[in-house]
């Protein structure tokens, strides 16, 4: 149990991922974690895992993020058992490949919900206490597909468009009272998204394509603690985030038109 007389850090998306992998970076400097996500047997396995390599505490609490009182009840859960949180990462996500026609409602609502309400909730409410401190830290997990969202996933890229944003400007709002606010730019992750069978998995992490969540966790941590406002891991991607507001719309359209890089249905949760 995390008790309130040492620091801890409160990640959503935990169990896995890129969370997962920012748990252990905090682990390591000696934070106290509270890990929240709604794969309940991810959860404790990496809460096992985690127990295991670091002299820390450790408390998960399964809750499903996409509820608009999701926020509040993380809160509330916190004061219960006297946890100060002195980082706040925003790192739960769905990154759904559909076109927006093609959505059942709730599924509109549930990344809209979490992309948006439970970040910003989270933030306003911890950083409340943040603001009282005058100490803490705030990552907000946002993507590349910020810059320049495009077919297939015009929720998802959006949404972290305004979650990049909206950092930026907590970020001003928090600085004069000694709180340092980050934004994570990730791109391609190695995850259960990807088909090693379609994808060479080996040659696009070699060539910097995509990166490992172990590599995006430590630039992300070290990037929070250095107060930066924005991290871009990886050489291809700080280009990328350059390039892409250049490209011509219309070449957009016929790459839509005439492949099959959206492949309709297609979700990964983090």
């Amino acid at each position: 149990m995390a008790g309130g007389n040492k620091k801890t850090a409160l990640i959503t998306g935990g169990s896995s991922g890129i969370g997962l992998e920012i748990a252990r970076e905090l682990a390591a400097r000696g934070y106290n974690l509270l890990l929240i996500s709604n794969q309940s047997e991810a959860l404790n396995a990496s809460k096992k895992q985690l127990e295991s390599n670091y002299s820390v505490s450790f408390d998960t609490f399964h809750c499903d993020l996409t509820d608009a009182d999701s926020a509040h009840k993380i809160f509330l859960m916190t004061k219960e058992l006297g946890i100060e949180v002195e980082i706040l990462v925003n790192n739960a996500g769905i990154l759904l490949f559909s076109e927006v026609a093609g959505l059942e409602n709730s599924r509109i609502q549930a990344i809209l919900q979490l992309h948006v309400h439970t970040p910003v909730m989270l933030c306003k409410l911890f950083g409340k206490e943040m603001k009282k401190r005058q100490s803490g830290y705030i990552l907000n997990v946002s993507s590349i597909s910020a810059v320049m969202p495009y077919p297939g996933i015009s929720l998802y890229g959006p949404t972290k468009t305004f979650l990049r944003y909206f950092t930026r400007s907590l970020r001003h709002e928090m600085k004069i009272y000694g709180i340092s606010v980050t934004c994570l730019l990730p791109g391609a992750t190695l995850t259960g998204l990807y088909d090693p069978n379609k994808i060479n998995l080996s040659l696009a992490l070699r060539t910097g394509i995509m990166q490992t969540p172990e590599f995006v966790a430590r630039k992300a941590v070290r990037a929070l603690f250095r107060n930066k406002p924005e991290c871009v891991p990886g050489w291809i991607n700080k280009l990328t985030v350059m390039l892409l507001p250049l490209i011509p719309r219309s070449l957009i359209y016929f790459i839509h038109k005439n492949t099959k890089i959206l492949q309709k249905g297609k979700e990964s949760l983090s």
